[in-house]
C-alpha cells in the first residue's frame, strides 16, 4: 500500500493546505493538548504555531505531502530554525497554566538533545486522521530520508506522542532522551545517523 502512497516537495503556495493537514493530524496529540486543552483553544493556536515551528520547511524545500494533502512534514534544513520568538509569543499568550509555565523548561530541555553538529531537523509531521495506517506517514519519512542521507547529515526529531515512535525506529531513528517538565506528558528526542 505504502508504494501506493505519492509524495511531493511543496512551495509556499501549499503552506495554508499542508497546515490544515497538521492541525487535524495533532488533534488527539498528548502534548499539543495538555498546551491546549480546549478545543477552541487548540484550533485558535495550532495553525500558528505550526506557521511558526514549521513554516521555514516550504521556502528551503524541506516541506513534503503525500497524496493531496493527506499528510504532510515539515523539514528543517540544515542551519534553518523555527520562529523562535513567535513560539514563545504564542505559548505565554494562548498556552495554558501548567503550558505555560513549564514552556521555557521545555524547549531548554529540547535545545538540550539538538544535535551540533548540522542535521535536518523534523518539528511536524502528520497525517489527516481520516487517512491513517494506509501508509502515507512511512512514505513522507522513506521521501525526506533518501534526500538526507545523499546529503550525509542526520535527522532529528522529538516524538510528542508515544504511538508514532514505532514509526521513527523503522526508519532508523534511536531516541536520546526523554523530555518531561511538571505535568507534562513526555517528549522523546530521537536521532537517526545517515546511511
Amino acid at each position: 500500500m505504502e508504494d501506493s502512497v505519492k509524495v511531493r516537495t511543496m512551495t509556499p503556495d501549499d503552506e495554508n493546505r499542508a497546515i490544515d493537514t497538521v492541525v487535524l493530524s495533532f488533534v488527539g496529540d498528548p502534548m499539543t493538548r495538555w498546551v491546549w486543552p480546549e478545543a477552541h483553544q487548540y484550533l485558535a493556536a495550532m495553525p500558528r504555531f505550526a506557521h511558526a515551528f514549521g513554516g521555514a520547511a516550504f521556502v528551503q524545500g524541506g516541506a513534503f505531502c503525500s497524496d493531496e494533502y493527506a499528510g504532510a512534514a515539515l523539514w528543517l534544513r540544515p542551519g534553518v530554525h523555527a520562529d523562535e520568538k513567535r513560539l514563545a509569543e504564542l505559548m505565554e499568550t494562548t498556552a495554558s497554566p501548567g503550558a505555560r509555565e513549564a514552556g521555557g523548561a521545555i524547549f531548554e530541555q529540547m535545545a538540550k538533545y539538538h544535535p551540533e553538529e548540522a542535521h535536518w531537523y523534523l518539528p511536524l509531521i502528520g497525517v489527516d486522521p481520516a487517512h491513517q495506517r494506509r501508509g502515507h506517514g512511512d512514505a513522507l519519512m522513506r521521501y525526506a530520508l533518501e534526500q538526507i542521507d545523499r546529503e550525509k547529515v542526520p535527522a532529528y526529531l522529538e516524538s510528542s506522542n508515544p504511538r508514532n515512535v514505532s514509526l521513527y525506529r523503522r526508519h532508523g531513528f534511536e531516541e536520546v532522551g526523554t523530555i518531561q517538565v511538571g505535568s507534562s506528558p513526555s517528549i522523546v528526542p530521537m536521532l537517526r545517523r545517515p546511511r
